[in-house]
């Protein structure tokens, strides 16, 4: 006999690894279902530790769902983003279960970096605390050699991790402002809240037009934003919403959603701007404007 229960408190867990792991919400929940299927055909009795057992089926689910996906990612047109989550409603109980931990659309763009088993292993340890006998049983590796996967992913991450954390409430008034400059095309206003070294990341997809390069420079991004509001005059609206569990901004075109963006902030300017246009990753998000 299934033991569904057991199942069910622990699948927000299994989703925010599998999630962290693989960046789209489809995945995520594949690999859910192929643990649960794995669960259902188990010997149950025989399981000293459910969670554990639970945890080491879906993350090596997900290492597999990563390699497979190689060949997919190298013929990506432009630039990969994770698939974000958007929440209008900040009291939403799913996001608060499944934001639970590190999950910033910046963090997951790191992420990328790294291989799959350095990633399970660095999730694992920094984000899940899972202790080095845990991942190594995990990953079917040695202490010693999760050890080293953890301290290189933790030197990449902390290379593009902002040096300062911000309030909520500084980062919704700065993303405030510059909503209120970008709907009017005010270049100027909007250089002013962003870094000399600022750096724009698009994902297209190949599916609607976007940067094929990475933007940098506050005059280079601030135009991003002008030209649109230079093509679509009055026709671009912005909202405030919660991006990845931090606030981040959904914006329309002509009422129709064209893409959700996630802000990386430093003191009181912006110095990184991720927007994800492709609309296959955004179904999950209101397609008109609200």
């Amino acid at each position: 006999m299934t033991d569904t229960p057991t199942f069910t408190a622990l699948r927000p867990r299994l989703f925010s690894i599998a999630y962290r792991m693989l960046g789209t919400r489809a995945d995520a929940e594949d690999v859910v279902q192929d643990a649960w299927l794995r669960w259902h055909g188990s010997a149950q009795g025989s399981v000293q530790s459910p969670e554990a057992w639970l945890v080491t089926i879906t993350t090596r689910l997900a290492i597999d769902r990563l390699r497979a996906r190689a060949a997919e990612r190298a013929s990506y047109v432009g630039w990969w983003l994770p698939e974000p989550i958007v929440e209008l409603d900040e009291n939403t109980p799913e996001s608060r279960a499944e934001m639970a931990g590190e999950v910033s659309m910046a963090f997951l763009w790191v992420l990328e970096r790294l291989s799959p088993e350095e990633r399970a292993a660095f999730l694992m340890r920094q984000v899940f605390e899972h202790d080095y006998a845990d991942i190594a049983s995990i990953l079917g590796k040695s202490e010693a050699a999760c050890r080293q996967m953890v301290h290189r992913a933790q030197e990449r991450v902390q290379q593009q991790k902002p040096r300062f954390d911000v309030a909520r409430e500084q980062h919704q008034a700065l993303l405030g402002r510059f909503i209120a400059a970008a709907q009017v095309g005010d270049r100027s206003a909007m250089k002013t809240m962003l870094a000399d070294d600022v750096q724009l990341v698009a994902d297209g997809g190949g599916k609607v037009n976007s940067y094929l390069h990475i933007l940098h420079g506050a005059g280079r991004v601030a135009g991003s934003f002008w030209s649109l509001e230079h093509k679509f005059p009055q026709q671009v609206v912005y909202r405030q919403a919660r991006v990845n569990g931090a606030p981040g901004l959904v914006r329309y075109v002509n009422g129709q959603l064209e893409s959700a963006q996630s802000f990386v902030i430093e003191g009181a300017r912006i110095v990184a701007v991720f927007i994800v246009r492709n609309p296959d990753k955004l179904t999950g998000v209101p397609q008109t404007i609200f």
